[in-house]
């Protein structure tokens, strides 16, 4: 049976993921809403990473609400690419990261898959940021997130969750392609979708 609290977390994070590959600015308060609950799911699951991850999310939330909506110079960010040069050296730090905060958590708590665990976190934070930033490949990040992270959730009887982040992948392939097109004409991107 599907708690309530874990039914009510995949609901407003499923619109907000959905709303974000829309480019549309009410993707961050029921992004917030959202990763409240997933919090709470996560610290009763023991996956403490997970409970960071949404920590920073709401966190993240507020800035890129406000970015959003008046990042550049008081008008809404554009949708642009992220540069060559940033990439490269991103991918090798979030695998660092991910075994020394994996380390951590192995030795330190009583972590549920602690290494799959830190890198569903640390991926997401690189996700997260270029998507604040408006950055088209924000979308690569969340399709290696949510390939971790659907079968991380399925092992911990998550089921409905792991459904949810099985269709974000989905929905970060559309979205990629979405956005791709909407950097190519930056006109269109200015303006949030109300």
């Amino acid at each position: 049976m599907i708690a309530p609290l874990e039914l009510a977390a995949n609901g407003f994070v499923a619109v907000s993921i959905l709303l974000a590959g829309r480019n549309n600015v009410h993707t961050w308060w029921t992004g917030i809403v959202g990763c409240t609950l997933f919090g709470a799911l996560f610290a009763r699951n023991r996956l403490y990473a997970d409970v960071a991850l949404q920590a920073f999310f709401v966190a993240t939330s507020v800035v890129g609400w406000w970015k959003w909506a008046r990042g550049d110079h008081g008008d809404p960010l554009p949708i642009t690419h992220a540069g060559a040069a940033n990439l490269l050296w991103t991918v090798p730090v979030g695998i660092a990261a991910t075994a020394g905060y994996g380390t951590l958590l192995h030795f330190t708590t009583n972590a549920y898959a602690p290494f799959l665990d830190s890198a569903v976190l640390v991926f997401s934070v690189i996700g997260q940021v270029l998507m604040v930033q408006r950055r088209v490949e924000n979308w690569a990040f969340w399709l290696l997130v949510n390939s971790v992270a659907a079968p991380l959730y399925l092992s911990r009887d998550l089921v409905l969750t792991a459904v949810l982040y099985a269709g974000f992948w989905i929905n970060a392939i559309v979205s990629w392609r979405s956005w791709y097109r909407l950097a190519a004409q930056p006109l269109l991107s200015e303006s949030p979708t109300p």
